[in-house]
């Protein structure tokens, strides 16, 4: 019985606080949404390519077509080499950083070659992944946040909608989806790498590219920096980036380690407590589960209060992200049911990402080994 309450008890307050500010955070979107942007200054907008990504042609030239007024596009790579031909759209500026510096990942140094070469007249940057497919609105939902005092990095998050949808696919889709719940009012706990902006003039003022020396995460020394100088990270709901990248089970599994294993390294406030929190989620069910099958009906109904709280914000997730993504809206009526049901089973996968990350510190990443530091 000890051994019961040691992880249900946990488990179950654990369960029911994640449901806090879920309201909050639909109100905020939903006033984020329907908010019309005002703040409109030049802009450039950098996305490294490295190879081929599926859909990488439709992918760019969605970048191409953003609804903006006055940005440039800047397509960075190491090589001419990584950049597959037929796929980029008459409108992209090409860069290319011939870089030979090891101890940066190799998508930074694109990334700062992308920003040396931008025209003088641009005001922000914003920074995109080459496997997302940007909605029209993009570029506008990134930069309206930036006039707001105090804000230094406003940040999307992508959504994974492959098409067609395999098992796999499908549960990466309700995995990643636990991170995009972390995004909401107030200052955010990092940026995602495909859909992050800040003033040019921020950009220099918190010394971003010493930040991203000798690092390999792009997104999390960028937050870094900018919590250095004493600004907050806005979400920008309206910026969230469908993926339709497909994947089977082992790459999903080495993606998995590679995302937790950056985390762990570069943010281990964010990686201590999701391995402890899902420590005590899996311990309750597991628990749970022996007790109700040797008879505890009581165990049934902690299981059933344990379970609940997470399926319901898994729904609350895609609801809010359908509202966010109204072009993708037939998906999530055929699949979204998904990311309600599949939830206890990727709470599990969370945790064996959660250990298999915490050993280590090398990692394989578009045809590199990194060793973080």
């Amino acid at each position: 019985m000890f051994w019961y309450w040691f992880f249900t008890g946990p488990a179950l307050l654990l369960a029911f606080l994640s449901l806090r500010g879920e309201r909050k955070r639909a109100a905020y979107i939903a006033d984020r949404l329907s908010a019309t942007p005002t703040y409109l200054p030049p802009a450039s907008v950098i996305v490294p390519v490295k190879g081929e990504d599926e859909g990488l042609k439709e992918n760019l030239a969605a970048l191409a077509e953003l609804d903006y007024p006055n940005y440039e596009l800047i397509v960075a790579a190491n090589s001419a080499a990584d950049i597959p031909p037929g796929v980029l759209p008459h409108r992209a500026k090409v860069v290319l950083a011939h870089a030979t510096d090891t101890q940066a990942s190799e998508k930074i140094r694109n990334l700062v070659a992308g920003v040396r070469a931008t025209r003088k007249r641009s005001e922000i940057f914003a920074f995109a992944d080459s496997d997302g497919r940007v909605p029209a609105g993009w570029l506008m939902a990134l930069v309206a946040p930036l006039s707001e005092p105090g804000v230094g990095a406003s940040t999307g998050y992508r959504w994974f909608t492959p098409e067609p949808p395999a098992f796999w696919t499908l549960m990466r889709s309700v995995w990643d989806a636990v991170c995009n719940g972390l995004l909401g009012p107030g200052d955010a706990p990092f940026v995602w790498g495909g859909a992050m902006a800040l003033r040019k003039e921020t950009f220099f003022e918190a010394r971003v590219t010493e930040h991203w020396k000798n690092t390999v995460s792009d997104d999390y020394a960028l937050a870094a920096a900018i919590h250095a100088a004493g600004l907050r990270i806005v979400y920008a709901p309206g910026a969230l980036v469908p993926c339709y990248e497909r994947l089977g089970m082992i790459a999903m599994f080495r993606w998995i380690r590679r995302q937790l294993t950056i985390t762990r390294v570069y943010n281990p406030r964010l990686w201590w407590p999701a391995l402890g929190a899902h420590v005590f989620y899996c311990g309750g069910m597991a628990v749970s589960v022996i007790a109700s099958i040797h008879g505890s009906r009581l165990a049934e109904w902690a299981l059933i209060a344990l379970l609940s709280p997470g399926m319901l914000k898994g729904t609350n997730r895609a609801t809010l992200a359908k509202a966010a993504l109204p072009e993708r809206e037939q998906w999530f009526k055929r699949h979204g049911w998904v990311h309600a049901i599949w939830v206890p089973l990727a709470t599990w996968l969370w945790l064996a990402g959660l250990l298999a990350s915490a050993c280590g510190n090398t990692i394989e990443w578009r045809g590199y080994r990194y060793k973080l530091k």
